[in-house]
């Protein structure tokens, strides 16, 4: 083979060769790569040396041509090298939109760039020259960006395309740290779904630098001037639910989250999250029930709630100082969320209320239609609570335990709630306890977490164990190995006494299912019989104004305007708890608790204590060993109240559950004549005007007024095999009420 053929082979047969067009212009490149040989000397006179010069000739020939193949590689890998330095610079400058290259861009190749970026000036000008970022020094520049100032200030165009990008100018100029790393977060996970293989390391390692960069943020946010970094990660939760697009914000969030979690040396982890917990409960305090943005937060605070350590910080922080006191339970996170409501801010003050203005000028079907738009929005309010603490209890151990303490500490503190001197010092009502607001969205709370046994026959209901209401003096280990978060129930007055000859056995740990329906009806007992009176109250005078209003105007007295003003003043607060306490779904909700409890109840007086329900039948059984006596009577006057309430302001309910009522004629022809077993002739008389409130009435009406649906109340009543017991009953409270 000839120099130039072997040398055309070894070219042709290096991989790098494949980079050119032709191996002619491989060749081409190698030569100019080669140094330039010296010129020849004159022949030898000497034939031998001659022969001896021409084959080492050959020899050198062969050595210069395995030298242009070696060059050709260095250079190649040069330029490879030089090509991947590029490709990273530009990916880094589409994640971050930063550069250290101020060149005309007229001079760039517009492929694989941003429209803009922010110019690092200071860090060029210590470069000495470099105009490229790497994973050396990214670093460095994108601490240098964080610490900008302005970084709007110093955009420049990346390509030669001037027109106006808002948004372009808007991603690169982001002032606020948090946002910005979530862009460049973002950023850098859609690089890695584009980027050749060989550069998919890069991207991972610049996705995890604004993870880090975000835990740092967080850790020292004193050296970011002018930000607050804790309003910033709120904002950014906030705004990815109102996007609806949480799924990405939740990933970083939950990334920054674990990096800090891992070292709580500069800061622990409780330190971060407490300042956003404080803004977010300074913002919640002000919004409003009807207030979509409302409902953007609670989907902020269930993300916290389904976290486990964010979960738990919370629990911790929303523990009172002074747990004897009412109202700071109200006035914690929790507490603040759970004051929302349609009812007044401050009880008797009108002005500035948003619900039911100008009722005497407004017509019955605006009224109507007002009522309905706050019960939607309340069901969506009491569904998002319900989805918070439902979360907080399945969340850990731990959270469960914080939250059910937090609760029972709340229902002791507040229990001066129920007391008579509460509705006649109003003054120093408001100052110790929590408001009717809270105790009411508390309550249809529980009353959603009950609903999974909420069914009159359900098995579940069985294992319901009264014994926890006789525990006292127990100790805070004990509270938390043995389920007990409820405290003051052994004060409470019993359907009957204690027998002297019967010994209490207290179980070892007490079901949730007991807690929550002791929770749920003491919350009811302490919210709902409440704002129940204020309505009859409100009702009776509003009828005494209306009727003194109509005297002044037929008479021509100057009193009448005042009288009309305080007639709408009153109206207005009627209206705006009558919205709130008619909520349907959470009526349905309460019926059902109600008629469970019913059952609950006629299935411990007949001695059940097995597993199933068993069928009531007449004559009962004497009492022996009976759950009966650690029965709080506020069950039965929860009962009672909320039948009652039923019929007087919301009685097309009582048509909807025909089976629900058969419970409460079961429970009423049990106990309302049966001193062995309510001994209270007060609360068994109350049972009487229950039993008046279910029934089907058939009054006469006003002209033009619809006649109320009743089918199902009358087959109910008309279908009730136990109505001689029921009548038998009937009589023997009122010869009792007469006796006493």
């Amino acid at each position: 083979m000839t120099d130039q053929g072997n040398n055309n082979h070894n070219i042709s047969c290096n991989p790098f060769a494949a980079l050119f067009s032709s191996v002619a212009d491989a060749k081409q490149f190698a030569s100019s790569q080669k140094p330039q040989q010296p010129s020849a000397q004159a022949p030898s006179e000497d034939s031998g040396e001659s022969q001896s010069e021409s084959e080492n000739s050959v020899s050198d020939s062969v050595d210069e041509n395995d030298d242009s193949v070696a060059e050709i590689s260095r250079s190649f890998r040069s330029r490879q090298e030089l090509c991947e330095q590029l490709n990273v610079n530009h990916m880094i400058q589409r994640i971050f939109l930063i550069t250290l290259d101020n060149s005309d861009p007229s001079l760039r190749g517009g492929n694989g760039i941003p429209p803009r970026c922010v110019y690092l000036e200071e860090m060029a000008a210590d470069l000495d020259g470099q105009d490229w970022l790497d994973m050396d020094n990214i670093e460095q520049a994108l601490f240098n960006r964080l610490l900008q100032l302005e970084p709007g200030n110093h955009l420049i165009y990346m390509t030669s395309c001037s027109a106006v990008n808002l948004s372009a100018d808007r991603d690169a100029g982001e002032k606020c740290a948090i946002p910005y790393l979530f862009g460049c977060y973002q950023r850098a996970k859609e690089e890695l779904t584009k980027v050749p293989e060989k550069l998919h390391s890069f991207a991972v390692r610049c996705k995890n630098l604004t993870v880090s960069n975000a835990r740092t943020v967080l850790l020292t946010p004193e050296i970011y001037i002018n930000q607050n970094i804790y309003e910033q990660l709120l904002d950014l939760l906030l705004e990815g639910f109102r996007a609806a697009r949480p799924e990405e914000v939740v990933e970083f969030v939950g990334e920054v989250i674990a990096a800090l979690l891992s070292d709580q040396e500069v800061r622990t982890f409780e330190e971060v999250i407490v300042p956003v917990f404080d803004i977010f409960q300074g913002r919640i305090k002000d919004l409003d029930l009807c207030q979509p943005l409302l409902y953007y937060y609670l989907d902020v605070l269930l993300y916290f709630s389904h976290h486990k350590d964010i979960a738990k910080v919370l629990m911790e922080h929303i523990q009172p100082k002074d747990p004897a006191n009412g109202l700071q339970y109200q006035k914690s996170l929790l507490g603040m969320v759970l004051n929302i409501s349609c009812l007044l801010r401050t009880p008797g003050v009108v002005e500035g209320h948003g619900y039911f203005l100008n009722p005497s000028r407004s017509s019955a079907q605006e009224t109507k239609v007002q009522e309905a738009n706050i019960h939607q929005f309340m069901g969506q309010y009491h569904e998002k609570l319900h989805q918070i603490l439902k979360s907080l209890l399945q969340r850990s151990g731990e959270t469960r335990h914080l939250l059910l303490t937090w609760m029972g500490s709340c229902l002791q503190a507040n229990a001066g709630r129920a007391k008579i001197w509460a509705n006649q010092m109003p003054e120093i009502f408001f100052q110790m306890y929590a408001s009717d607001a809270f105790f009411l969205n508390l309550g249809a709370v529980l009353l959603k977490l009950c609903q999974p046994f909420c069914k009159p026959r359900s098995p579940k209901l069985l294992t319901f164990n009264p014994t926890y209401c006789t525990l006292k003096d127990v100790s805070e280990e004990e509270r938390r190995n043995r389920n007990i978060h409820a405290k003051g129930l052994e004060k409470e007055t019993c359907l009957i006494p204690l027998p002297p000859q019967q010994q209490v056995e207290s179980a070892q740990s007490y079901s949730l299912l007991t807690e929550n329906l002791i929770f749920t009806q003491l919350t009811l007992h302490l919210g709902f019989h409440r704002l129940h009176e204020q309505m009859v109250k409100m009702n009776q005078s509003l009828h005494r104004v209306q009727v003194t209003w109509q005297e002044a105007q037929r008479t021509g007295n100057p009193m009448s305007e005042q009288l009309l003003e305080q007639f709408e003043r009153l109206m207005i607060v009627y209206l705006s708890t009558k919205a709130a306490t008619t909520q349907p779904a959470m009526l349905q909700c309460c019926l059902n608790l109600q008629a469970s409890t019913a059952a609950l109840l006629v299935q411990l007086s007949m001695g059940n204590q097995g597993s199933e329900h068993v069928a009531l039948n007449f004559p009962l059984a004497s009492l022996h060993n009976t759950m009966l006596c650690y029965i709080p009577e506020f069950f039965a006057e929860n009962m009672g109240d909320f039948f009652i309430f039923l019929r007087r302001f919301a009685d097309d309910v009582l048509e909807t559950s025909a089976e629900s009522l058969e419970q409460i004629l079961n429970f009423i022809t049990v106990f309302m004549g049966n001193v062995e077993r309510m001994k209270n002739p007060h609360l068994r008389a109350k049972l009487a005007e229950v039993l008046e409130a279910v029934m089907p009435h058939m009054e006469p009406l006003a002209p033009g007024a619809a006649q109320p649906i009743v089918f199902q109340r009358e087959r109910v009543f008309c279908s009730y095999v136990h109505a001689p017991q029921l009548a038998e009953a009937l009589i023997t409270v009122f010869v009792d009420i007469e006796f006493t």
